[in-house]
């Protein structure tokens, strides 16, 4: 009997150990997302701000994971009293005991899916915010605002408890949210220089990188498989492992099929194969199944990413319509997609509805867009979010880094 007794716990404690060594390789690939927007972001935006971008993108995480121990876990889970409006405050840091050495796991993988919410921001308003502007709302979004909506949320709040809001891995949670701060800041500050003509038409601004942009999907699409797969939280038993093996092959196959039917719909359109919608299409379908990656079958998965891969090349167009100014596409990919995916979960997941999912979606943006914009109100009116027209034609690695990020391209100038 004392070694049946021993062996069970020996079985207990390596299941531990491998459901927790998985959700640290799953968070650590969440975590590679961050080099995945960095170079996304650089290789879209032109070469002049290329080295700003990639500070933000470097600063933004370190932000994040910095507010996210001090306030934000707190905020979102310890000590919370379920089902609530407001949270109640409990304690990680600080607190050597047992309980919160076990937290360390969960707090690693959540903090890096704040990081990923505050990257979609950087991307939407680059090229023309000043930096320490928004290092000062990444401060306010990492720690305040992202954690009390991940609270009603994944926290056990009001949107999970009473409203039946799912969202298994953060279409809406995190990249809707991101979106709904993002469209917040564009709108109060405006659009590039140049963007839009007084007759309405748009002039192009391409990228001054694709290869990099390239790079960057590619690794933001393997650190998906963390993303979604990590949020199962369980590796160690037949169910769980079967799980996350169907989520990785879902999230793989949206990918893809959000690709291709960017492609096709570009060349119909444009006769021609636009990378850029193409490497966005793949995102789209990224981030439409993250809402549930388990419960569709895989031609519901392949469907999903395809229609979100068409949905984000007319969004992109749609927005550049109204002058809404997004360098990256990153409103439509995570915020119109976003939404996309959470309305898609009825379909295939019973414990779902579509009211449901409207109002959480409703409650996420309203929250996360109102606190955003009183946010990026109180910066505009005080030290500014804009750059200087000087500065914005000069660019932005110049004014607020001194380093230009392709030296041997740049005109040298007589001493």
């Amino acid at each position: 009997m004392e070694q049946i007794t021993e062996l069970t716990s020996t079985v207990t404690e390596l299941r531990f150990a491998l459901d927790t060594f998985y959700f640290l390789v799953a968070g650590a690939l969440v975590m590679w997302m961050a080099a995945g927007f960095a170079m996304l972001e650089a290789g879209l935006v032109r070469s002049k701000n290329t080295t700003e971008i990639l500070t933000k993108n470097m600063a933004l995480y370190a932000i994040a994971c910095a507010m996210y121990l001090l306030v934000g876990y707190n905020i979102m889970y310890v000590g919370n009293a379920e089902g609530g409006w407001l949270p109640s405050f409990g304690g990680l840091i600080g607190n050597d005991t047992p309980e919160s050495h076990a937290l360390e796991a969960d707090f690693f993988f959540q903090m890096v899916f704040v990081a990923t919410a505050m990257s979609i921001v950087s991307g939407a308003v680059a090229e023309r915010m000043k930096l320490w502007a928004f290092l000062a709302f990444a401060v306010v979004l990492t720690g305040f605002i992202y954690p009390i909506e991940g609270y009603w949320t994944w926290g056990g709040g009001f949107v999970s408890e009473s409203i039946g809001f799912v969202d298994f891995a953060g279409s809406g949670i995190v990249h809707m949210a991101g979106a709904a701060a993002a469209i917040a800041g564009v709108l109060l500050l405006g659009a590039r220089k140049g963007k839009y003509n007084k007759d309405g038409s748009v002039n192009p601004i391409p990228g001054s990188n694709l290869p990099l942009a390239t790079l960057g999907t590619f690794i933001l699409w393997l650190g998906w498989f963390g993303f979604n797969g990590g949020s199962q939280l369980m590796v160690s038993d037949v169910e769980n492992s079967s799980a996350v093996a169907k989520i990785f092959v879902n999230t793989n196959s949206a990918a893809a099929f959000g690709a291709i039917a960017a492609l096709v719909l570009c060349k119909i359109t444009w006769k021609k194969a636009d990378l850029t919608m193409i490497l966005n299409g793949a995102l789209a379908g990224l981030v439409a199944i993250t809402a549930d990656p388990l419960s569709p079958s895989l031609p519901m998965a392949a469907l999903i990413g395809a229609i979100s891969g068409g949905l984000v090349v007319f969004s992109i167009v749609a927005l550049d319509k109204i002058k809404l100014d997004d360098p990256v596409g990153a409103i439509s990919v995570h915020g119109v997609c976003g939404l996309f995916g959470l309305v898609a979960v009825p379909f295939s997941n019973g414990d779902a509805t579509f009211g449901g999912q409207l109002l959480g979606a409703a409650v996420i943006f309203g929250w996360v867009f109102s606190t955003s914009f009183a946010v990026w109100a109180a910066l505009k009116y005080t030290i500014g979010i804009r750059v200087s027209e000087e500065e914005e034609y000069n660019g932005m690695d110049a004014s607020d880094c001194g380093i230009d990020a392709y030296p041997e391209f740049v005109t040298v100038k007589s001493q």
